[in-house]
């Protein structure tokens, strides 16, 4: 009895613990500071990835390009390496437009996922709400259309984003082989469904 008492509340512990307190984040004084995203802010610069799209059961391989085209828009395409399109978008700072897109993937469970994912992946700018620290990990916490969203700085370098929902990861974003504001290496993962995108950049 003892014992199913304790698995009881420890259960109950975990499901209304906060997503910092379950990974032990330590809130710091929050000063409003701003969330900063460089990897996709050069407007002189083209990013070029190889990229890998696994959605359940199917999968898309090819090039994917970024241009930021001002400072409040991008533009994002992803082709075959033969050069034909697979989804072609525009990021405005409040806005989504679809240029093109694959009829395979022209469904809008599909395109709000897709939406959701590189509109957090391009966002340059935010402003945290909570600050928090973990060894040598500066946290930050922020909102984007109402989702909580967690940026993880490790010597001033942003090597994670983080998007959560009562306490679980729901979407992450690493970043890997990072130099001269430029990340080579990045992978979202969807945790709740069977969703990856990997890029490498050329």
């Amino acid at each position: 009895m003892r014992y199913l008492l304790t698995s009881i509340c420890v259960l109950l512990f975990a499901s209304c613990a906060s997503y910092p307190d379950i990974i032990g984040l330590v809130e710091e004084e929050n000063l409003k500071q701003q969330v900063y995203n460089p990897y996709f802010s050069n407007t002189t610069k083209d990013y070029v990835y190889k990229a890998d799209l696994k959605f359940y059961k199917r999968k898309f391989s090819g090039i994917i390009i970024v241009k930021k085209i001002g400072s409040k828009e991008h533009r994002l395409v992803f082709t075959t390496e033969m050069g034909n399109k697979i989804f072609d978008f525009s990021f405005y700072e409040n806005d989504f437009k679809v240029n093109y897109v694959l009829q395979d993937m022209n469904k809008k469970i599909i395109l709000n996922m897709l939406q959701t994912d590189f509109a957090a992946l391009l966002k340059e700018y935010n402003v945290s709400i909570k600050d928090y620290t973990k060894k040598n990990l500066e946290v930050k916490e922020t909102k984007m259309a109402n989702k909580a969203y967690f940026y993880f700085y490790e010597n001033k370098e942003l090597v994670k984003i983080v998007r959560e929902n009562k306490g679980k990861e729901k979407v992450v974003y690493h970043f890997s082989e990072i130099k001269n504001n430029i990340a080579q290496g990045i992978l979202i993962e969807h945790k709740n469904i069977k969703l990856n995108i990997k890029l490498k950049g050329i």
